[in-house]
C-alpha cells in the first residue's frame, strides 16, 4: 500500500452504478477522489492510522446527485429572502406560513414565495384569494410567484411597485385590471414571462454580505437533499460578471460546498450576438476548476428562439426572424468550440433551431460540442434522430410534474404521455441527462424529478405516462448521476462510485430502490460528501458536518421554516417546534422551554437535523 485512505465508509448498501462492479459494502477514499469500492475487508486493507471510518448502518450509499439545470447561482442571491411552498400539500397550511412570515418582515422587505410549487399539489387544488392574500398581509408587500405563467401581489406590493390604472401593460405580460380599470394585483406572462421578472426585480436585494450567506444556505440545502454538482442555466437578470460575483468570492474563499457548471445567459433582445463575442474574448468553456467552471452558453441564445411554456395558454408562435437571429450566434459558438444549451419546449421550435444548426454543420462541424436542448416536452421521433445524427443531447426536467394536468386539460391526456418521450430518446442513443429547472419552476427537490421518472405521476396525483414511457429506478438513477457528467463535459470524472473518480457520495434516509414510488419523494441524504469532505449531515451523522453561520437576515424564512417542506408527520412537528421556538438566534433559550412540549414528539435524530438546519446548536437539548 502506497498511501493509507483518508476516509473509509463501512456497513453500506452501495449503489456504484459502475457497470464492471455494481454493488459494493465499503468505499475508501483518498485526496479527494475513490480509491476502491468493494468488501470491508478490502477496504480496511487501505486503512492506516490516520484513517477515518463512517459507519452508515447499513444505508443505501448512491453517487453524489447532479442537477443539469438548475438556477443556483441566482437561487442563492434570493434563498434567504424567499418563503418555499415547496411541498406543502395544502393551501392552509401555506397560508398558514405566509401569515407568520408577514409577522416578522420588516419595512420595506417583501414576503416572497418565488416559484417551486403548483397549485396542483394543494389538497384544495386551487390558489389563494387576491382577499385571502390581503387579509393575511394588508400592510407588507406580498409576492408570489406560480410557475411561470402568473403572479399574485397584494395591494400593498401594487403601491410599492406603482402599478396604477394608469400604467400601461408591458411588453410581455398583461396587469389584469377590475371593472374601473385598477390593477387587481394579478399579473399574467403573455407571451412570455418578462412582466413576473421585472416587477419582482424592483423588490429589495440583500447585501453583499448577506448574499454571500444566502448562498452558503442554499447550497447546504441542495446537499441536504444528496445534490453535489449542479449545471447553471444562467436566468433572466443574472448578469455576467456582475452578478457571478458572490459565487466567485465563496469559490476563493473555499466555501463552495456545490460544484458548480455556469452557463451564460444573454440579456438583452437584439444584442445576443455582440453579449456572445464580447463573452468569448473574456472567459472559455472549461476554464476553472473541479469546483466551478464554464460551460459553455445559453439557455438563452437568441430571445427569438425562446418558447415560453404556459401550458394554460396556446403555444406561441416563433417570430419569422428566429433563424436570421440565432445562425450568426451558431456560427459564432461553433467557430470558437463552445458548447450550448438552448431552452425549446415544442417540437416546432426544436425543428426551426435544428434546421440552423444543420446549416452550420455543414460548414462548421459541431462534433464534440456537448450541445442539448432543454426540456423537449413535446418533441417528435424525427427531431430526437436529428439530433441523434448531430451528435447533441437532451436535458429533461420534472416540469410535468408541476403542470403535467394544465397541458393535459388543453392538449388531452392521450398528447401527455409522451412528455418528453424520454425512453424513445435513450432507445435512439441520445445523451439525456435530468434536472429540475428550479428555483422558480419547480422545487430544487430532485427526489421529486425521480419520482416522477419511475411513476410517471404529478403532484396533484394525475398518472401522466403509460409503462412505456417510464423508466427503471437504476436508469432514473443514472440520469441523475452519470449521465449528467456528459452535459458539463465531464464524462468519467463524476457520478459513478468508481476507482479514480470524484468522491461526491449520498447516504440516504430511505432506500431508493425499495420504497414505494410515491414515497421516493420524500428521501433525503443523511450523510453528502464532496470530494470526501462532510458538506452535510443529519440525524446520528450531524456532527461530522461543519456548522453554518445562522441565516442572514434574522427575519429570514429560512430560520423559520428552512426550505423544502417535508410531507411527513415529523415535518409538521418541525414546523411547530420553529413557530414554538420563535426565531433561530434564541433557539438556545427557547429549545430548552418548549422541549417539554414537542420533545415526546420529535425523535431525537429529528431535531438535530432541524437544529442543525437552523445552524444552532440546540439539537443537544
Amino acid at each position: 500500500m502506497s498511501e493509507p485512505a483518508d476516509l473509509i465508509l463501512l456497513n453500506g448498501k452501495v449503489t456504484t452504478l459502475d457497470r464492471a462492479n455494481p454493488q459494493a459494502e465499503a468505499v475508501a477514499i483518498r485526496d479527494g477522489r475513490i480509491l476502491l469500492a468493494g468488501p470491508e475487508a478490502d477496504a480496511m486493507g487501505l486503512a492506516g492510522p490516520a484513517t477515518r471510518t463512517i459507519d452508515v448502518g447499513g444505508r443505501r450509499v448512491i453517487p453524489g446527485l447532479i442537477d443539469s439545470h438548475m438556477h443556483i447561482i441566482r437561487g442563492g442571491l434570493n434563498y434567504n429572502m424567499e418563503l418555499r411552498w415547496d411541498g406543502v400539500r395544502s393551501l392552509g397550511r401555506a397560508m398558514e406560513m405566509l401569515k407568520a412570515q408577514v409577522a416578522v418582515t420588516p419595512p420595506p422587505q417583501w414576503v416572497r414565495v418565488v416559484g417551486g410549487f403548483t397549485a396542483q399539489q394543494f389538497d384544495e387544488k386551487r390558489l389563494p384569494t387576491l382577499d385571502e392574500i390581503n387579509a393575511a398581509a394588508p400592510d407588507t408587500p406580498v409576492f408570489i410567484l406560480h410557475l411561470y405563467d402568473r403572479a399574485l401581489l397584494n395591494a400593498a406590493a401594487l403601491r410599492v411597485v406603482g402599478y396604477t390604472r394608469d400604467t400601461p401593460n408591458p411588453p410581455g405580460g398583461e396587469i389584469m385590471r377590475d371593472g374601473a380599470g385598477n390593477p387587481t394585483g394579478l399579473l399574467v406572462a403573455s407571451p412570455n414571462a418578462t412582466i413576473l421578472y421585472a416587477t419582482l426585480a424592483k423588490g429589495p436585494k440583500l447585501p453583499p454580505e448577506y448574499q454571500k450567506n444566502s448562498t452558503r444556505h442554499f447550497m447546504r440545502e441542495v446537499n441536504r437533499l444528496g445534490v453535489t454538482s449542479v449545471i447553471d442555466a444562467g436566468g433572466g437578470f443574472q448578469n455576467y460578471p456582475d452578478d457571478y460575483a458572490i459565487i466567485e468570492e465563496l469559490h476563493r474563499e473555499g466555501h463552495l460546498t456545490v460544484r458548480i457548471a455556469y452557463n451564460l445567459f444573454t440579456q438583452k433582445p437584439k444584442e445576443e450576438l455582440a453579449d456572445f463575442a464580447s463573452w468569448a474574448k473574456q472567459v472559455k468553456p472549461g476554464q476553472g476548476d473541479d469546483l466551478y467552471r464554464s460551460n459553455g452558453a445559453g439557455e438563452m441564445l437568441v430571445y427569438s428562439a425562446a418558447d415560453f411554456e404556459d401550458f394554460q395558454a396556446p403555444r406561441p408562435e416563433m417570430p419569422a426572424s428566429m433563424e436570421s437571429d440565432l445562425e450568426p450566434v451558431i456560427r459564432l459558438l461553433a467557430a470558437n468550440r463552445w458548447p450550448w444549451r438552448l431552452h425549446a419546449t415544442y417540437d416546432e421550435t426544436i425543428s426551426r433551431a435544428l434546421d440552423v444548426f444543420e446549416t452550420v454543420n455543414r460548414e462548421i462541424p459541431l462534433a464534440g460540442l456537448n450541445w442539448f436542448f432543454d426540456h423537449a416536452e413535446t418533441i417528435s421521433d424525427r427531431n430526437i434522430e436529428r439530433i441523434a445524427a448531430l451528435g447533441g443531447g437532451i436535458a429533461v426536467q420534472h416540469r410535468m410534474a408541476y403542470q403535467g394536468e394544465y397541458f393535459a386539460e388543453r392538449y388531452g391526456a392521450r398528447a401527455a404521455e409522451r412528455t418528453p418521450p424520454i425512453r424513445r430518446m435513450l432507445e435512439a442513443g441520445v445523451p439525456v441527462g435530468a434536472g429540475t429547472d428550479a428555483t422558480r419552476v419547480a422545487s430544487y427537490n430532485p427526489w421529486v424529478s425521480l419520482s416522477w421518472l419511475v411513476t410517471g405521476r404529478t403532484l396533484g396525483g394525475m398518472s401522466l405516462y403509460p409503462a412505456a414511457n417510464l423508466v427503471d429506478r437504476e436508469t432514473a438513477l443514472r440520469l441523475w448521476t452519470e449521465a449528467n457528467g456528459w452535459f458539463s463535459t465531464e464524462s468519467g470524472k463524476k457520478g459513478q462510485i468508481a476507482a479514480g473518480q470524484l468522491a461526491d457520495i449520498a447516504v440516504l434516509s430511505e432506500d431508493f430502490f425499495s420504497v414505494p414510488g410515491e414515497a421516493i419523494q420524500d428521501i433525503t441524504s443523511v450523510l453528502t460528501l464532496l470530494g470526501g469532505v462532510v458538506v452535510h449531515g443529519a440525524g446520528d451523522f450531524a456532527p461530522l458536518a461543519p456548522a453554518l453561520p445562522p441565516p442572514m437576515p434574522d427575519w429570514s424564512p429560512v430560520r423559520r421554516f428552512g426550505g423544502y417542506q417535508e410531507r411527513a408527520a415529523a415535518g409538521e412537528r418541525r414546523h411547530a417546534f420553529a413557530a414554538a421556538c420563535g426565531c433561530a438566534s434564541a433557539c438556545t433559550v427557547h429549545g430548552h422551554a418548549h422541549w417539554g412540549a414537542w420533545g415526546s414528539a420529535l425523535p431525537v435524530a429529528d431535531a438535530r437535523s432541524f437544529f442543525g438546519a437552523l445552524g444552532c446548536a440546540c439539537w443537544a437539548v
